[in-house]
């Protein structure tokens, strides 16, 4: 079976991509009737968590001409001072300070991913709209209650797949789900890593950060700069603590391209198992720039059954997509690219579509309409969860180790040891709010 390293697995997606109590009504001030944005009037947006990602979803909303920044959070202060003084616009180290402001209409937040469901819930009860990034959640009963508090607030809500916005990814998508390729029988996506353990010693804190908040719900470890980095050597990102590794990092926009082909967006794989080596993560004690190790970063294959019987199997396939292999030809879809064989099928145009999919060819500007029109976006907090779900499922299968069966429509399973990882404990102080 394929073996894959953090530095290999990420090398190829870097050159895939080469691109508290809160006030619960928005004042009628910034609201015409029925919710929407005044026509004469900006849309006021902020940005909580101005790191790596959230630097980069904050520039695509500044430059629409729907847009205004009002405020930027962050719990490294400088940070956000930094990127208040580029957009003339207010900063906090508090999020809560951000939502309770009248001016701001929408929120996006790109925090780590223990902090995403609380930002998103409070900001849906603060009455914003709010774009998240990916992965949608940090576990699955996270997920849900985003979206009970979007439903229930009325809140615009889009997860920051973007490939649902690439005019490539739609077509093949849509060429797939539309029978192009005849009944699908086998998906080969990437054989994503799952997270690592940290023992990293600690360092001291940079002035300016609040550390204990940036540990937020999870229990607070002393403060390392390659735990607070995104991905360095080797960052939040590829810890267990604070993440679902490349599983839910580069997963998320794979396994929504399969859930989107597959016309699973309200639902999902029924069984779920592993075969190869039993996953045992490597324990970081120190830095280093480099994977841990061939051996060390070998994951068990995941494979997931669906409706209709196509299984997806987690090996050689591309890492912002999957291979679908059908009775008439297959199908290759990555980011940015849709290509098949026999290469006519993706080459013809698709006309008249039994089931054309959503057209969306900017993911901000997407939701910006949204906020406008009070319509759903290409990815809507429903398809976010369920992308988000085929991560989490992924290393809960590794984690457990035995086949599962998965409901959908109940969002549990047929073990009492798979069931305890639907949910993490939450730090006192930063628990779910018991009724979004």
């Amino acid at each position: 079976m394929p073996r894959t390293s953090r530095r290999g697995f990420i090398g190829r997606m870097a050159a895939a991509t080469a691109a508290a109590t809160i006030p619960t009504i928005v004042p009628s001030s910034v609201l015409a009737d029925g919710g929407r944005v005044a026509p004469n009037d900006k849309i006021g947006v902020a940005c909580i968590g101005v790191g790596r990602r959230g630097k980069q979803i904050l520039a695509e909303a500044a430059a629409s001409d729907k847009t205004r920044v009002v405020a930027v959070g962050d719990v490294y202060l400088p940070r956000a001072e930094s990127v208040a003084e580029q957009y003339q616009c207010e900063a906090y180290q508090n999020y809560q300070d951000i939502l309770a402001r009248d001016d701001v209409d929408a929120v996006l937040t790109a925090t780590n991913d223990p902090w995403r469901a609380l930002t998103a819930i409070h900001a849906c009860q603060a009455g914003k709209d709010v774009y998240a990034e990916k992965p949608m959640s940090h576990t699955i009963h996270e997920g849900r209650k985003m979206v009970e508090a979007v439903r229930k607030y009325g809140r615009v809500f889009q997860t920051g797949s973007q490939q649902r916005s690439i005019e490539a990814n739609r077509r093949g998508c849509e060429l797939v789900r539309n029978g192009a390729i005849g009944r699908v029988k086998r998906i080969i996506a990437a054989n994503y890593p799952s997270p690592w353990d940290c023992a990293l010693p600690g360092q001291e804190v940079p002035e300016g950060l609040d550390w204990d908040l940036w540990c937020g719900p999870t229990e607070p470890v002393p403060f390392h700069t390659d735990i607070f980095t995104p991905r360095a050597n080797p960052g939040w990102i590829s810890f267990r603590t604070w993440s679902g590794g490349e599983m839910t990092g580069w997963g998320s926009h794979g396994f929504d391209q399969v859930q989107w082909a597959l016309g699973m967006d309200e639902y999902g794989p029924l069984e779920i198992w592993t075969e190869g080596p039993e996953f045992d993560p490597p324990t970081y004690h120190e830095s280093t720039g480099r994977g841990p190790g061939e051996e060390a970063t070998r994951s068990p294959k995941v494979y997931m059954k669906y409706p209709g019987g196509a299984v997806m199997e987690l090996g050689d396939g591309p890492g912002g997509g999957a291979i679908f292999e059908g009775d008439e030809g297959t199908i290759t879809i990555d980011r940015g690219v849709c290509r098949s064989d026999p290469p006519e099928i993706a080459e013809e145009p698709l006309t008249d579509p039994a089931a054309p999919l959503y057209v969306s060819n900017n993911h901000m500007e997407n939701w910006l309409e949204c906020i406008l029109t009070r319509e759903k976006p290409v990815c809507d907090v429903e398809v976010g969860h369920r992308s988000g779900t085929i991560c989490h499922l992924g290393n809960i299968a590794r984690w457990v180790g035995r086949p599962l069966k998965w409901d959908p429509a109940t969002e549990r399973f047929d073990d009492d040891e798979a069931n305890s990882h639907l949910d993490r404990e939450r730090r006192a102080g930063f628990e779910l709010p018991v009724n979004v």
